[in-house]
């Protein structure tokens, strides 16, 4: 019988290449297991690990996944009611807690330097009969791409990417410390901060940087640089850009390995935008992007001539951009996904707080590098945070800047003083982002409403139980007072 694969022909010709190769490189580096993982809703990986005598048949026919991965919010509860007519869905595939397939991608296969016994690829997710299962992520993007790709271009995006690392005290592994979601562990600070790139910062850093640069290298990721960020125990890690897929797999890989292998190693890295630790600083995550003219080569942000604003940006460019600015509040749920991201939003803080743009003026949303002639011209979106799902985050700018381009909408002027230019204002909470997002055509066209309305779902479950909490700000306020 005909595999999943071939019946459905759910592979391209490289992959089908890829496939042969992979299956080689198992037996020569006598590997033993194999991580198969997908990016959920939230972009966390999930999947299950399977001996290599078993990776022949789940190359071509799959592994079984289980539904309830998709309905689920942050702290892992499920909120949809799986178990009724659709599952919550409106979909009889998804009732019952049913099976969906994980189709890896052997273009995406690794070895795991810090577990090389462990070979790694990223799946897809569908339905038995060769549907793509509509609330997977990458495949959404995919989608995406293939629509730009359309229209001739294709995506090239730069990861800037800040992150805080500490030392692990207590990884609060005692039975009481179990629940949806356990509790946080202890660290300690590996820097006092406040010393931005300085080199004897990044000496105190150095011991742990030197095991995340190799592992992470030995991965084939892109890594540019390791940085030493403004707050304490604050880092940032910059990776060449990458083509299309590229660079959102990069993202995916790299938190979970970064994470993987600094607990190896007594270390905690976070992703969270703003932990509740005294005198830590939000982190962002700096979304360098620009567009390839698939016939010429060239950078379709380009300018080739002096315009306004000093040439800054093409006519493409300039399309592109205004697509961003005017669905800024709409894409916030996919660039700032948690209700934690909105502490960052503050003015004169190197973080926007408007839908703006600026020529290399880091206050501003939409930063514009380059100029004339300039191959690297870009738009720097720094309305991100480093827990975003980058398959979202990625579809969101594209969506937005193929709107802008259809339109050859215009963008205003530039703002030199971000935080007093007038702009609107970006959303202030997730609760403010998610109401803008479910009003949004664009988005609502392009990823479906059936998608736009699980999210949204997904994300105010998580707000509803936020709310619920009592917070210590409440109790200091109101317990003596009243």
């Amino acid at each position: 019988m005909a595999s999943i694969v071939d019946k459905y022909g759910l592979w391209s010709q490289l992959q089908t290449q890829a496939a042969s190769a992979v299956e080689k490189e198992i037996v020569d580096r006598g590997l033993a297991v194999i991580r198969l993982s997908f990016a959920d809703q939230h972009g966390i990986l999930r999947g299950k690990t399977l001996p290599t005598q078993e990776i022949g048949n789940a190359l071509r026919n799959g592994c079984s996944m289980t539904t309830t991965l998709l309905a689920k919010d942050t702290s892992h509860r499920t909120v949809f009611p799986v178990f009724d007519q659709g599952g919550g869905f409106a979909m009889r595939e998804m009732q019952g807690a049913a099976d969906v397939l994980m189709v890896p991608d052997p273009t995406t296969f690794k070895v795991l330097p810090w577990a090389p016994h462990s070979g790694w690829m990223l799946c897809d997710l569908y339905f038995a009969d060769g549907r793509p299962v509509p609330f997977s992520t990458r495949h959404l993007y995919r989608r995406v791409l293939a629509l730009l790709n359309g229209q001739g271009y294709d995506y090239v995006a730069g990861l800037e990417v800040e992150f805080h690392l500490f030392k692990l005290r207590d990884p609060k592994l005692g039975v009481d410390d179990a629940g949806q979601p356990g509790s946080a562990p202890e660290v300690t600070l590996l820097t006092q901060g406040y010393q931005y790139l300085s080199e004897q910062r990044f000496d105190q850093y150095d011991e742990i940087y030197e095991v995340l640069r190799k592992d992470i290298q030995a991965l084939g990721l892109p890594l540019r640089s390791l940085e030493v960020e403004f707050g304490p125990s604050q880092c940032e890690f910059s990776f060449r850009p990458g083509v299309n897929m590229e660079s959102a797999d990069a993202m995916v890989l790299f938190r979970s390995a970064a994470k993987q292998i600094a607990r190896r190693h007594g270390f905690h890295v976070t992703f969270m935008c703003r932990p509740k630790l005294p005198k830590v600083c939000s982190s962002g995550w700096h979304l360098h992007q620009s567009l390839v003219d698939r016939k010429s080569g060239q950078n379709a942000f380009m300018p080739m001539d002096d315009g306004a604003d000093g040439a800054a940006l093409s006519p493409v460019g300039r399309h592109f951009l205004a697509g961003l600015l005017e669905h800024a509040p709409a894409s916030t749920a996919f660039a700032a996904p948690t209700i934690n991201a909105y502490r960052r939003y503050q003015p004169f803080s190197l973080a926007p707080d408007r839908a703006n743009w600026g020529l290399d003026n880091r206050g501003v949303m939409a930063r514009v590098l380059g100029g004339k002639a300039d191959p690297a011209t870009r738009i720097e979106n720094r309305l991100g945070e480093p827990a975003a799902n980058p398959y979202l985050y990625m579809a969101s700018q594209l969506l937005a800047g193929l709107d802008g381009m259809a339109k050859q909408a215009e963008p205003p002027p530039a703002a030199d003083s971000p935080y007093v230019t007038p702009a609107p204002a970006l959303p202030r909470s997730l609760d403010a982002a998610l109401t803008a997002l479910a009003e949004n055509a664009c988005y609502r066209a392009g990823l479906g409403a059936q998608f736009v309305d699980y999210f949204v779902h997904i994300k105010r479950a998580e707000i509803a139980r936020f709310q619920l909490e009592v917070s210590e700000w409440e109790h200091r306020e109101y317990f003596d007072l009243f």
